[in-house]
């Protein structure tokens, strides 16, 4: 069983995804499970304070590098001596693509650190390279209001490509030839008086013709 823990000021936010459809079916058959610890639970103030002010000056905020450290500590409590990636994000990272994902399946506990506000101070993630592989990832060049969103979609990405969460191992779509449109059944449909109908070679029955629409050679 693959294992994500995610580090997050917001679980909820996370767990709602993660728990539906084709994930929620991979958790429940033990194909994969999902955790969370949140930096706010180890922090040293009475108010769960989990920013600071820039070092040095700055715009914003930057999660402080210790309650961060600490929670993947907790996270990784019972894993001792086990694969495990540490996951970073940053726009300046490495690609996040189908390829990485399939690299990452070699471990079996993976960490995913959702910063927030400016970020995290960076000494969390030279501290954490004694927990294990840290890898920082880009996941698209649009900026985020936290790392969450980049973090499901990792889960996402590399849990529909563990044998059995999809059925049929071609049912991943990059390992398929997948048309670069798709239609539906019936041949016609009818829109305020207009008629939109599929392309004519998928109606033909001919799956040379067919196969080589949808790899754009026709």
């Amino acid at each position: 069983m693959l294992r994500f823990h995610l580090i997050t000021l917001f679980p909820e936010a996370c767990d709602a995804y993660l728990s539906a459809s084709i994930l929620g079916r991979a958790r429940k058959e033990k194909h994969i499970s999902v955790d969370y610890q949140t930096p706010r639970d180890y922090v040293d103030n009475k108010w769960g304070k989990v920013d600071e002010r820039p070092y040095g000056g700055g715009p914003g905020m930057v999660m402080t590098a210790l309650p961060v450290v600490r929670a993947v500590k907790k996270a990784l409590a019972r894993r001792k001596d086990k694969k495990v990636a540490l996951i970073w994000f940053s726009p300046s990272g490495t690609e996040f693509t189908n390829t990485e994902a399939e690299k990452l399946l070699k471990f079996e506990d993976l960490v995913l650190v959702c910063g927030r506000y400016e970020g995290i101070d960076d000494r969390a993630k030279k501290i954490m390279k004694s927990f294990g592989t840290v890898k920082n990832y880009s996941v698209g060049s649009a900026t985020y209001t936290g790392a969450e969103v980049p973090a499901m979609a990792i889960v996402d990405a590399m849990t529909r490509r563990i044998p059995g969460v999809l059925g049929k191992d071609e049912s991943v779509e990059e390992r398929r030839t997948a048309a670069r449109e798709v239609y539906t059944r019936p041949e016609s449909i009818e829109w305020e008086g207009k008629k939109h109908r599929i392309p004519k070679v998928l109606a033909t029955g001919n799956h040379a013709e067919i196969e080589k629409w949808k790899q754009g050679k026709q």
